[in-house]
């Protein structure tokens, strides 16, 4: 999943930035309104994390502008701000949640992870194809009765696939949702990572489920294409 923080504070936007990685997302980062908002605009983000306090364009104007854009993205406010006044605008200018400075990481995560529920209410708790399961809430992978062990950026990679089965998926594509905004898809980095997860979880299982379509992409699929 793939998350766009929208913070001013270098230090804070970082600090949020590394924590979410480690829990698996893919995290773009703004550090003002003007250009938070065009990302919002030009990217497909799962949730948006929104300080109020920030330049060129205020957090509040930008939320009200994702909105008006029909944007239904779920928004997270993360900021200073915490008086009911402020709250209860945060609120009603479109946010889903509003979250006040300092706080707990762990409670911040907690935030995260009931919006993105929340906005995947529809899809199945645990992603499945063929033998092989993988659960978004405990981010635990297993092909057969072999529990796997993935990296980070293994895992996002992993989602990504299974989100789309049977889908060929370009390295653009996937680029797009499983690294940041800054990521040079001509690279060869996405076939290095395909092959490392490649080699977990189909050496030595039956089907194989990782295809390559010369010259587009990916697919994952119990048949070969």
């Amino acid at each position: 999943m793939r998350i766009l923080v929208i913070e001013d504070e270098a230090k804070v936007a970082n600090f949020i930035k590394k924590g979410l990685e480690e829990e698996h997302y893919a995290v773009d980062t703004a550090f003002d309104g003007e250009s938070g908002l065009y990302m919002s605009e030009v990217n497909d983000y799962d949730l948006i994390v929104l300080d109020l306090m920030i330049p060129k364009i205020s957090g509040l104007e930008v939320l009200r502008k994702i909105r008006i854009n029909k944007n239904k993205v779920p928004i997270l406010v993360v900021t200073a701000k915490d008086t009911a006044e402020d709250i209860v605008k945060g609120l009603d200018s479109g946010c889903d949640d509003y979250l006040t400075k300092p706080f707990e990481f762990q409670v911040f995560l907690a935030r995260v992870r009931a919006l993105l529920r929340r906005e995947r209410a529809d899809a199945e708790p645990v992603l499945k194809l063929a033998d092989l399961t993988l659960s978004p809430v405990t981010h635990r992978v297993i092909r057969g009765e072999t529990e796997i062990e993935l990296t980070s950026k293994e895992y996002g990679l992993l989602e990504y696939f299974m989100r789309n089965p049977n889908k060929v998926l370009t390295r653009t594509m996937i680029s797009e949702h499983v690294w940041d905004y800054h990521f040079d898809s001509m690279t060869n980095v996405i076939d290095v990572y395909v092959n490392y997860l490649r080699k977990k979880i189909d050496k030595g299982f039956e089907p194989k489920l990782i295809h390559t379509i010369r010259g587009v992409g990916y697919i994952l699929s119990p048949s070969k294409p």
